[in-house]
């Protein structure tokens, strides 16, 4: 990635992460250390590795936590019914603002929503900022709606 500002780098760290969290998702026979000593490494920044491997570090530490979140707060779904994308970005979104504070809640949700965009289903956005916007509202009272309406709207009918 060369000369890549941070926020290209981070960008980039939880594209791969998002891959490698889905990845863990539909194979569960997978270690989190597996699916990372699988993915090829070698075209990235140190950088953007490090903060990869430890996204997918975090979100499989956190996965029983954030599976009760889910279970808690999205109504009429079942986390297994959810596109896996969007489980995974959600997965993503919580652990890096949430449970490990290392970005800005803010900064983690409208992160979630630029790679549903990218990677999930045309619903893919707005379903995950509304999730995510009905979760982080319980457990902190802040949320930024950051695909611009819909979080309060997260039922089975989306």
């Amino acid at each position: 990635m060369g000369r890549a500002s941070l926020p290209q780098r981070r960008r980039r760290a939880r594209e791969i992460a998002l891959q490698l969290i889905y990845e863990l998702d539909l194979r569960p026979d997978l270690t989190e250390d597996e699916a990372v000593n699988m993915y090829p490494w070698s075209d990235e920044d140190d950088e953007v590795t490090g903060y990869a491997r430890f996204l997918v570090h975090a979100a499989a530490e956190h996965t029983d936590e954030i599976d009760s979140m889910l279970r808690d707060y999205i109504v009429g779904w079942r986390t297994e019914r959810m596109v896996a994308v969007d489980r995974a970005s959600i997965k993503l979104a919580l652990c890096e603002g949430v449970l490990e504070r290392r970005v800005p809640v803010a900064v983690a949700v409208s992160e979630a929503v630029e790679l549903t965009k990218m990677f999930g289903t045309v619903e893919s956005s707005r379903f995950v900022n509304g999730v995510l916007g009905r979760i982080i509202r319980a457990q902190t009272g802040e949320f930024s709606d950051a695909a611009g309406g819909g979080a309060d709207a997260v039922s089975k009918d989306e």
